[in-house]
């Protein structure tokens, strides 16, 4: 058996770049292999359903055969084999603010998943309302995080840094019409920075449908 671990991964859940950036930040590329897993649609994936029951990426399978899921747990797992910075810090305050953090990028793309398969429905059958709700709900976390850039810039970088990041890369990718930057300068300031990182420049998102 392979010692490396396996990762199930795709380049355009944002899910599994959360987990990329997470190894690159903590050098651990060298230790895990990545297999193009297709998880999506209505189709089941059998095979991974064996090892992750809900049948979801990123899974990731340990050398000893144990799965680990999903992304939060996946990275506070990694984060216990490295040496370096912690991206889940170990002293209170500082945990509960990047697992609040963590919650609310995680949250941002838990709304803007659902929109982006409701805009693949047919015209008619498209729920309006739903995706005014999806909408408002970004645009309120927007709102929030305009008011914490100063703070994300201060702060050591954290698993809560590599959500909102990631999440606001996913409404550039997928949402650029919500125009996410106009009126929130100081967020906008603070992503590119979060941008320029090597970890983050080399797991940018693809669409390779």
């Amino acid at each position: 058996m392979s010692q490396k671990m396996i990762l199930h991964w795709s380049p355009r859940s944002p899910y599994v770049r959360k987990v990329m950036i997470a190894i690159a930040e903590m050098g651990l590329q060298d230790r895990i292999e990545i297999v193009r897993t297709v998880a999506g649609g209505t189709t089941p994936h059998l095979e991974l359903m064996k090892i992750n029951p809900v049948g979801k990426i990123p899974t990731l399978e340990l050398p000893d055969g144990t799965a680990v899921y999903d992304s939060p747990v996946i990275m506070e797992y990694l984060d216990t084999l490295h040496q370096g910075p912690k991206l889940y810090p170990v002293a209170w305050p500082e945990r509960l603010t990047a697992l609040r953090r963590h919650a609310l990028g995680q949250g941002m793309l838990d709304n803007a998943l659902p929109l982006l398969a409701e805009g693949f429905r047919p015209p008619e059958r498209q729920s309006e309302p739903h995706k005014a709700l999806w909408r408002t709900k970004l645009v309120a976390c927007v709102e929030a995080l305009e008011g914490e850039a100063e703070d994300l810039g201060r702060d050591a970088f954290s698993v809560g840094h590599i959500a909102i990041g990631v999440a606001l890369g996913y409404l550039d990718f997928r949402f650029a019409s919500l125009a996410w930057r106009e009126g929130h300068p100081k967020l906008a300031a603070w992503f590119e920075t979060f941008n320029a990182r090597p970890s983050v420049v080399a797991n940018m998102p693809v669409d390779d449908r």
